[in-house]
């Protein structure tokens, strides 16, 4: 999310109270979580694992829990709770202002575009033209579709990212600023559901069709002229490249690639990347070939065991 306004280091720190290193005046643009972090941006981590990887990212200031070294051209935040120092950032700069209207006064539809009964855009949502939005369709604050996008009854573009973090008692939510961008000559189906980014962008790419009941979660990019057949399920921070086809009930674990062209058949589980142009199958999936053949080795299994017990 970026910022408005340049925000020095001194002013964010009186906004959540507390110490910082560095210079006063050091500059923060944007608050990104770790996966979509760039330069200016602020970024949060409260685990040791994982604190190399905040100090050396793109992000310029790291909100942190521990006093460390601090990077040379950048800046720190001392924070006793970094995880929910950052959801008050998020709503200090992007309070909560829901719109109880069934359009915003701030949304902006497109000519020649059709918007049916029953159908809520949210505030500063923007809709290209020529677009068809049909009955009971959902966008949320901050979304934008591009030209020539059809939306069937019962979709859900927006909703806040699935994103929690286990404390003793209870799952603390990290609140979402981020948008779904839909561009030009999209189809989605009935009853899906996108996921805004935590702080960046979910983009479906041109051309992209999508079936009935499909979900896409928080940061995920989806390319150019891809296909998703009904019930798949994409987790969060996925990168789909161009041309990509997943077929029915395929599921995508977060933080893979799926390379340009690659195919992902029926009920396939993936958990690792998809080389460009491959076809997997199965569930954890693996290239097609090979797994078709393990499917048929298993078949003869009951009779290889009925003769080593003769």
């Amino acid at each position: 999310m970026k910022l408005p306004g340049p925000n020095k280091l001194k002013d964010i720190a009186a906004i959540i109270n507390c110490e910082f290193e560095g210079d006063p005046n050091h500059i923060v643009n944007g608050l990104n979580e770790i996966h979509m972090v760039e330069e200016g941006d602020i970024v949060f981590v409260d685990h040791p694992k994982y604190y190399t990887k905040a100090l050396s990212s793109k992000a310029t200031t790291i909100l942190i829990n521990k006093k460390v070294e601090c990077p040379q051209g950048k800046a720190l935040l001392i924070s006793e709770d970094p995880f929910t120092d950052y959801n008050k950032l998020v709503r200090y700069f992007q309070p909560v202002n829901y719109s109880q209207k069934n359009i915003s006064d701030t949304a902006k539809i497109g000519a020649d575009s059709v918007i049916m009964p029953g159908v809520y855009l949210g505030n500063n949502v923007t809709i290209g033209t020529n677009c068809v939005i049909h009955p009971n369709v959902v966008i949320y604050d901050n979304c934008h579709l591009g030209n020539n996008v059809i939306i069937h009854a019962g979709t859900v573009i927006g909703a806040d990212a699935f994103y929690y973090k286990k404390r003793a008692a209870f799952f603390d939510k990290m609140i979402s600023c981020g948008r779904v961008m839909i561009q030009d000559d999209v189809e989605i189906g009935a009853l899906c559901t996108i996921d805004k980014g935590v702080s960046g962008d979910t983009v479906i790419g041109a051309g992209t069709k999508i079936d009935n009941h499909v979900q896409i979660g928080h940061d995920t990019q989806v390319g150019k002229m891809c296909l998703m057949a009904s019930h798949v399920g994409v987790a969060g921070v996925v990168t789909i490249e161009d041309g990509v086809t997943l077929w029915g009930q395929a599921g995508v674990r977060s933080d893979v690639r799926i390379g340009k062209g690659a195919v992902l058949l029926a009920q396939a589980g993936l958990g690792e990347d998809i080389p460009e142009g491959k076809t997997y199958f199965g569930s954890p999936a693996g290239e097609a070939r090979g797994k078709m053949k393990e499917v048929a080795a298993l078949k003869m299994l009951p009779e290889l065991i009925k003769k080593m017990n003769q």
